[in-house]
């Protein structure tokens, strides 16, 4: 399986990019084509101690960086390391693409390289949300979308759901939908109307609202939102996770008891923290797009960004694109059926 990085993407880049391609080749059953400048990328590898044939090196001019506008970024920087890394997928070089740059120049060009797949209206962001018993959820759209229909969020349910049933292996998976409130009627129209076209389509096992409190409950496994709403609940539980293990050893630093307590404490400490690690999870696929989009989180170190290529090989391997294409080709005979 061939990765395309774009290597010049995220606030850690090149160098964690590089890194973290060369941990992936090595764990992985996977070759990489590291995309951006050719004699930078060339230094790097060396540094980083690699003189295999599994990673090549695509010379791309350009970098589209994180105060780049989205669009004019795709349109202006068409030999950048992102935009080059997509058109490798698109022409059939690459089997996937993963990086950690700009999301909303990513999106666009995904989007306007590869396409969307027949039948899908919004392509969208997907996370996993840890939970209270060790479980995972997906929870979807978490930043593409800012702005979303009703029946753009009846997508993303269905979306979501196949992709907890191929990637999490979980079997008719229990939607909900991020309200205010559990009533029905609870939310603003957007939420509503959601919520009636949800309970109604017959490809979804939607079980009604949740509140953000209750997100890692364990008791949903598709989370549904806008990706406004998304964003910030995802960037929310990270803020509180990193705050959370600040106090933890700011207490276990006081005094001598504290210490040792911390001590014995510390293998139960680091299980959690790596639930609560973003690390751990790697890299987000964007649904919707007619290939393997993964998005590593911007500021990934080495570990991250091997385990966003991680993400990009699980993903390829399960077919999940294959069975969305089906999928919507059906409902799209059965909608001309019905005319």
């Amino acid at each position: 399986m061939r990765i395309a990085v774009d290597a010049f993407g995220g606030d850690n880049a090149p160098d964690e990019i590089v890194k973290g391609s060369v941990q992936a080749v090595l764990n992985l059953n996977c070759e990489i084509i590291l995309v951006g400048d050719e004699t930078i990328l060339k230094n790097k590898l060396a540094q980083a101690g690699y003189s295999g044939s599994k990673i090549t090196i695509q010379h791309a001019s350009e970098v589209i960086d994180g105060e780049d506008a989205p669009v004019d970024a795709v349109r202006h920087k068409k030999d950048s390391s992102m935009m080059v890394a997509l058109s490798l997928c698109k022409n059939g070089e690459a089997d996937a693409v993963v990086s950690a740059g700009n999301t909303g120049a990513y999106f666009a060009g995904a989007f306007r390289v590869l396409g969307r797949i027949k039948g899908i209206r919004r392509p969208a962001l997907t996370a996993f949300i840890p939970t209270v018993n060790s479980t995972k959820n997906v929870m979807m759209d978490v930043g593409a979308n800012a702005d979303c229909k009703p029946e753009n969020l009846e997508q993303f349910a269905q979306m979501g759901s196949l992709y907890a049933e191929k990637i999490l292996g979980i079997q008719n998976p229990k939607v909900y939908l991020v309200n205010i409130g559990t009533e029905e009627h609870k939310g603003n129209e957007l939420s509503q109307k959601a919520h009636a076209l949800m309970k109604e389509n017959k490809n979804i096992n939607f079980c009604g609202n949740i509140e953000s409190r209750e997100l890692t409950a364990g008791f949903a496994d598709v989370i549904i939102c806008d990706g406004f709403t998304g964003n910030i609940i995802l960037k929310a539980i990270e803020g509180t996770a990193s705050a959370l293990f600040g106090l933890i050893k700011k207490s276990f630093m006081k005094t001598l008891a504290t210490k040792i307590s911390a001590l014995m404490m510390k293998p139960h400490i680091k299980e959690l923290k790596s639930m609560l690690d973003y690390s751990e999870y790697g890299g987000v696929p964007l649904l919707g797009i007619d290939g393997v989009v993964i998005k590593a989180h911007g500021s990934s170190d080495a570990k991250a960004f091997e385990n966003a290529v991680r993400s990009a090989v699980v993903f390829s391997e399960t077919g999940l694109n294959a069975d969305l294409k089906a999928l919507y080709a059906q409902q799209q005979d059965q909608d001309a059926a019905k005319m």
